[in-house]
């Protein structure tokens, strides 16, 4: 029930019910949020709590398949005549970011024109993360619905221009959009360069437009709207259909996956069926659930896959390392693609300095992971500053009070 950013949803269900495929099993009344979808048809046989990935817990409705995949009498094609209208079918779709931030997508939809005017639709197709492919086959195999989903957001929101913005290492796709989008002046696919973190949102709006999302603000204050090219892709065959967010592409890849590939899988699909449906050459000792450098560890096979799983990866033989002093090299700062200094949020982390923290900007930290990748020293020191923002976030409520 919490497969976003925001409120999680409660259920609607309980033990006993039978739902069908696309059934609204979980709302909330939250802004923030974004209901929750039956991904197949069959009795609802437990309502417990499990620990997510982030260790905290998290409230889930158990299906137990029929097998029929009996569509739900509710799924209907929207009605969609006003900037209302496309924002409401957006979010009954369930739709949130699909590349594995897990933003509900109608809030970035309802915007106020008169306030935040926003000129720039901003279309994510980097897919900087090594391993991950899913967004690349969605822009070769399903072109037309991804620049169909574009049309719709800059018609019924009234904005006048999109970018595209694709890796050089995705000829192809960069190839057919260029084709395709031709005829359409107002949108432009632009070749960036294979670079992690080029996928980030702020980076990203960097990279395109030139404009900086200064600390506290959002893509909307410098006028663009930033959407991964799977949730474009969703919205137009939602808009098209009346079907729900209850699947979505996945890759399962890992130094140990014979065959490398993409999968459509069910929202709420068991972890272990997707490992045991790769082919491996040994079993696994860390599966990631997303990108190596972003992603999370899985620490249980019945872990759930849920709306903002893009890869399951697979490795055998992770290395283990150990730390030592800093020498102050300077790389983890050379690495920050939004100019931080990591060694120094480590300290002030260590001293429990808030005000430090503050100043030296913690929070604008995307967790790319590139600090402590380059870290000669083998400081944790991304996840250091996880730690710091929650330290900072509990200092300020306690100041609060």
């Amino acid at each position: 029930m919490a497969q976003h950013i925001g409120a999680p949803c409660e259920p609607l269900v309980k033990v006993g019910d039978y739902v069908k495929v696309g059934e609204k099993i979980g709302d909330t009344d939250a802004f923030m949020s974004a209901p929750i979808h039956a991904s197949v048809s069959g009795t609802v046989k437990e309502i417990k709590d499990v620990v997510a990935l982030n260790g905290r817990l998290c409230k889930t409705v158990v299906i137990e398949s029929d097998n029929r995949m009996q569509l739900s009498p509710d799924i209907k094609q929207p009605v969609v005549n006003s900037r209302e209208d496309f924002v409401k079918a957006v979010r009954e779709s369930g739709a949130v970011g699909l590349g594995g931030a897990g933003f509900p997508t109608h809030v970035k939809l309802a915007f106020d024109p008169d306030k935040t005017p926003i000129d720039t639709l901003l279309v994510n197709a980097a897919e900087c993360e090594p391993y991950i492919t899913s967004d690349y086959r969605e822009l070769l195999e399903n072109t037309d619905s991804v620049l169909g989903g574009i049309k719709l957001i800059m018609k019924n929101l009234e904005i006048p221009r999109c970018i595209i913005g694709v890796e050089a290492d995705k000829p192809e796709a960069i190839e057919k959009l260029r084709k395709l989008t031709a005829p359409t002046p107002a949108i432009k696919v632009v070749t960036l360069r294979s670079r992690f973190p080029q996928g980030a949102e702020k980076v990203l709006i960097r990279t395109l437009t030139g404009r900086t999302v200064r600390e506290g603000k959002l893509p909307a204050d410098v006028g663009c709207m930033v959407m991964n090219v799977s949730t474009c892709g969703f919205i137009h065959s939602y808009i098209r259909t009346g079907m729900p967010l209850i699947k979505r592409r996945i890759t399962v890849d890992g130094n140990i996956v014979n065959a490398p590939a993409n999968f459509f899988v069910a929202v709420g699909t068991l972890l272990h069926d997707v490992v045991g449906y790769a082919s491996m050459r040994k079993q696994p000792d860390k599966i990631i659930l997303g990108g190596p450098m972003m992603g999370n560890c899985a620490f249980d096979p019945d872990t759930p896959l849920g709306k903002t799983t893009n890869a399951v990866l697979l490795f055998n033989g992770a290395p283990e390392y150990k730390e030592s002093p800093c020498i102050r090299c300077g790389r983890c700062i050379r690495a920050c693609a939004v100019n931080l200094a990591p060694t120094e949020l480590e300290h002030a982390y260590d001293r429990r300095d808030a005000e430090a923290l503050r100043k030296l900007k913690v929070n604008l930290c995307m967790n790319c992971g590139s600090c402590s990748y380059v870290c000669p020293a083998k400081h944790s020191l991304a996840e250091k500053n996880q730690l710091a923002k929650d330290f900072l976030r509990s200092s300020d409520t306690n100041k609060g009070k």
